[in-house]
């Protein structure tokens, strides 16, 4: 009896001690959670902010060699930026500091339309900025937004939660209502912009989606869409005679244009990088949110910038209507919460919150 019972003993503390153990396993688990939770956090805003600061610089210097140097050619520049792009992962790959697959027949098949996209979104873009003043970019900008959300909603499945499509819908009327007063319109820069703004939201999204399903990933995407597009923007602006305009251009002997004319291509390239890699951690709809939050900057300051912003009291209404909208949500979008992401994050095609 005294030895069923001793057996009995060890018996009990046998399962108390792997009852001891599992606890441990299931403690260290949720530790181990907390701290992936806590870098995915991070790498979240991270990258936000990494992409919000590119986007800045590349505008306000896309605007200084385009105005204030009166640069004829926004093709010109947009090859530019093609070709760093090119360069600088050519020699990244070659000292293998990135990676990315090699070249194939069916390459191009497997990123398309990203390519088209990529190359039309940089060119419009750019003429957009030379047409308009700053201010007014930034103003008619937000309405990619409210495109980049459907496009989300159709082709990524993805639901967003209501309160961020009420602050969405309140940037959109800010935008409007500083859109109502534009004492300089410029029909032309208009229509840059809202090709931009197509082009903008339809890349975030397919970026989104050849991340998730493409094996090439986020190097191989930028080096392939600049490889694949510049031999036709090169075409391209031979044909228009910009690339004979800019040959002419009286300002090459210049260090202080060169030197940002430089800063514009491989400004080109971090940006791109820099939405790669917001929208990877982020989603495509919070990668153009932030490109907007950036113009918050961008407006204030373009009215010392280019000298060809008309102030006006509505205007300057509806963009801080549009920036509080566009704060309130950053906060729905990156605060730390106990309850479900996906009951504020929007899902990928994987079902991942993001």
């Amino acid at each position: 009896m005294v030895a069923t019972h001793n057996s009995d003993d060890k018996v009990s503390l046998e399962l108390a001690n792997d009852s001891d153990d599992e606890s441990n396993v299931g403690l260290l688990t949720k530790e181990q959670r907390q701290k992936e939770d806590s870098t995915l956090f991070f790498k979240k805003v991270g990258s936000a902010l990494f992409y919000g600061l590119s986007s800045f610089m590349i505008t306000v210097v896309n605007k200084t060699v385009l105005t204030s140097y009166m640069f004829p050619s926004f093709l010109f520049l947009s090859l530019g930026q093609l070709t760093a792009a090119i360069v600088v992962l050519g020699i990244g790959r070659r000292i293998r500091l990135v990676s990315f697959p090699p070249l194939k027949r069916n390459t191009f098949l497997k990123i398309f339309p990203l390519p088209l996209i990529f190359l039309g979104n940089m060119m419009f873009g750019l003429g957009g900025t030379k047409e308009l003043s700053l201010p007014m970019f930034a103003a008619l900008r937000r309405f990619s937004i409210l495109m980049t959300m459907m496009l989300e909603m159709k082709i990524l499945g993805a639901r967003p939660s209501v309160a961020i499509q009420i602050s969405v819908y309140a940037m959109i009327a800010g935008a409007l209502l500083a859109a109502s007063d534009d004492l300089s319109f410029n029909m032309k820069g208009y229509t840059f912009v809202m090709i931009t703004n197509a082009l903008t939201a339809s890349n975030g999204v397919y970026v989104k989606k050849k991340l998730d399903t493409s094996e090439i990933g986020k190097y191989g995407l930028m080096f392939y869409n600049s490889l694949f597009m510049l031999m036709p923007a090169l075409l391209f602006t031979f044909i228009t005679g910009d690339l004979e305009q800019t040959l002419n251009y009286n300002q090459w002997e210049n260090p202080f244009f060169v030197l940002q004319f430089l800063m514009s291509c491989f400004m080109g390239f971090i940006l791109s990088y820099s939405t790669i890699l917001c929208t990877q951690y982020n989603s495509a709809l919070t990668t153009t949110i932030v490109g907007c939050l950036k113009n918050i900057c961008v407006t204030y300051l373009g009215m010392f910038i280019g000298g060809d912003y008309i102030f006006s009291w509505l205007n300057c209404i509806g963009i801080n209507i549009s920036v509080f909208a566009s704060l309130l949500y950053t906060y729905i979008t990156f605060r730390r919460k106990q309850t479900p992401d996906r009951e504020v994050m929007i899902p990928t095609t994987r079902g991942i919150a993001v």
